[in-house]
């Protein structure tokens, strides 16, 4: 028999997800490759491993906001996949192999005493996490099979042809016989509201910062001494705090009672930040759980979600069992890991609670009778929206109040006391792992899955569960004594005022207004097929080859999505027409399909982990049909 011709695969994208995709088709290969030969192309700007985002070439100043404990790009026993599992080392595991010398590693000068000095529950530099990713990458292509070979292109894609040849920034092309985008976060134009801005913003010779990934945008024109006004407390924010402060020469004192000293170099702006909820995202906690091993999921499982009759409101129908859910874990911690703070014997508490609806005056009656201190009971509305309905008499006393509010958070996320948090906490990441199963069902309304579950729970599950080091809210209370944060409010509004030729600041906090000439947006832009910047893939959607996912309603309309369609079961795109493409994948956030970050904690049968395989078995079906 004639051998067949060698299999070409392009991975536009050679971050940890592209990868990780490489790491499964070489697990894979032996039972489903056969003969066939692949050789694949890793297209990409930046290092294959690390990629964009964690590239090694970023401030040192940026860290990670999880634990190295905490991280890994190895599937194990609990990752639920066709394929084999290929277990090794988290990032702290990994380091320690280093360090002990059971694995070769050369160690940059640059983060040696980083490397040398990491614990568990550190939080490491993002420069650290790609030299993990880094040697990661090159683990895979050292352990790929005979038939895989790997061929690196430092270039940007920008055009795939009919035939599927891949055309290169840098002039080459590859000719492929399937290509899979692992896109990430969609890079954005600005929407209608920032062209105003922009605008505006030329106008009056102002400077305006639209929605960007912080680590890619050069502040470097920020005025020294000048207010300046920032959209957003999330991680972005973070980023840009500590750019403009400590990477401009200020310095961070410890104090001997606790605490930091901001010194000013006087380079730094004086940043007015506000957002939704006028508060940064939780700091993560510095504990481990105490009682005993939580079941999860327990009632936001896929019996739970099977059973939901459709058309379904996230919020009505979808958010208690997801609270019931949040409120299990929180409780099983307190009863098992805090007896002494309850009335009532876990096995009675956990009956009851099952067979009660959440929010009914029945399940509160329980947790008021069974929970006697108000702080030991969960409050999901308030944590969501800690200044809902408060108004304060200026900006000075709701900055007191915020201030408060972050050193409660701090002291709360550091006392194991509160361990209970971190259960709810653990479901969280259940939840998450449950919702293709929801989407599944196809019973969600169109505008409950675009502003519900895609926004307002996305977001909550951010503010609480993906916020930053402890650390950084120490800094930024030592900013505030210094005066150069100060917290604007909730529910921000930014006018351009016409008269003054600035922008205007205000919130529903307090009646106070801060004017500025310069506006940043801290956020990632929101996904947008329509907005989408990065040229393949508005090659692709500019000529039909991509399309933008719609979302079905119950009364047969649907509702855009902002997404990449995408087929749910295998990935492949979508196409105008509505058909899929039988060559062309896509995996990433912003997908349909959707999916949690590219690397993960060990040990939670991650959705990225079970993406990558199902992909990585359709490819090599594909090569050897």
């Amino acid at each position: 028999m004639t051998a067949l011709p060698t299999f070409t695969l392009a991975i536009v994208g050679a971050g940890p997800r592209g990868v990780g995709v490489l790491e499964r088709l070489s697990a894979n290969a032996a039972g489903l490759l056969g003969d066939r030969r692949i050789e694949v192309h890793l297209i990409d700007p930046f290092p294959p491993g690390p990629g964009r985002v964690w590239r090694y070439e970023q401030s040192p100043l940026l860290r990670m906001n999880s634990m190295p404990e905490d991280v890994t790009v190895f599937t194990d026993d609990t990752v639920r996949i066709d394929g084999p599992v290929r277990p090794g080392p988290s990032l702290i595991e990994w380091v320690r192999q280093v360090r002990a010398g059971k694995l070769a590693y050369p160690v940059p000068d640059d983060v040696r005493a980083e490397f040398d000095s990491l614990a568990s529950t550190d939080f490491p530099t993002r420069r650290l996490q790609s030299r993990y990713l880094e040697w990661f990458y090159r683990e895979v292509v050292a352990e790929l099979p005979p038939g895989i070979t790997v061929v690196e292109h430092l270039a940007t894609a920008e055009s795939i042809d009919d035939d599927e040849t891949v055309r290169l920034s840098d002039g080459t092309t590859v000719s492929a016989d399937a290509v899979v985008l692992t896109v990430g976060h969609l890079d954005a134009v600005p929407d209608s509201r920032e062209r105003e801005l922009e605008s505006f913003a030329e106008q009056h010779e102002l400077s305006y910062y639209p929605a960007g990934y912080t680590a890619d945008v050069d502040y470097s024109a920020v005025p020294a001494g000048e207010p300046v006004l920032v959209r957003g407390f999330g991680l972005a924010f973070v980023d840009l705090m500590l750019l403009l402060t400590e990477g401009r020469g200020g310095r961070f004192e410890e104090l001997p009672c606790g605490g930091l000293r901001y010194h000013p170099s006087g380079a730094e702006p004086v940043l007015h930040v506000g957002s939704r909820r006028g508060v940064p995202y939780h700091a993560k906690t510095g504990y481990r759980l105490r009682g005993k091993p939580l079941q999860l999921p327990r009632f936001f499982d896929k019996r739970a979600i099977d059973g939901l009759t459709g058309p379904l409101d996230f919020r009505a129908d979808v958010w208690p069992l997801i609270a019931k859910e949040l409120a299990w874990a929180y409780y099983t911690e307190l009863f098992t890991g805090h007896p002494d703070r309850v009335r009532t014997d876990f096995a009675i508490f956990a009956d009851k609670f099952a067979d009660l609806p959440w929010c009914s005056s029945e399940m509160d009656d329980l947790i008021a009778t069974a929970v006697p201190a108000l702080e030991d009971r969960l409050d999901l509305e308030r944590l969501d929206r800690p200044f809902a309905g408060r108004r304060f008499d200026s900006g000075e006393e709701f900055g007191k109040a915020v201030r408060k509010y972050i050193e409660s958070d701090l002291a709360r996320r550091a006392d194991v006391h509160y361990s209970a948090d971190l259960g709810a906490f653990m479901a969280l990441l259940s939840v998450i792992g449950q919702l293709p199963a929801l989407l599944a069902t196809g019973r969600l309304t169109a505008a409950s899955q675009v502003s519900d579950m895609d926004g307002w729970f996305h977001g909550f599950f951010s503010y609480y569960a993906s916020g930053p080091p402890p650390r950084r809210l120490d800094e930024l209370l030592a900013l505030a004594d210094a005066g150069v944060v100060s917290f604007l409010g909730a529910d921000i509004s930014i006018a351009a005022d016409e008269t003054a030729g600035t922008f205007v600041a205000s919130s529903t906090s307090h009646p106070d207004t801060v004017a500025a000439r310069t506006l940043i947006e801290a956020r990632l832009p929101d996904a947008s097929v329509p907005r989408v910047s990065d040229p393949l893939l508005r090659n692709l959607r500019d000529t039909g080859a991509l399309a933008e996912e719609t979302v079905p309603d119950v009364d047969g309309a649907t509702l855009p999505s902002g997404r990449i369609a995408t087929t749910l079961n295998d990935f492949r795109l979508v196409t105008v027409d509505g058909s899929a493409h039988p060559r062309r994948f896509a995996v990433g956030p912003h997908t349909s399909v959707r999916s949690a970050g590219a690397f993960t904690r060990p040990r939670t049968n991650a959705i990225s982990f079970r993406q990558n395989d199902a992909l990585a078995r359709e490819i090599l079906r594909l090569a050897n049909p």
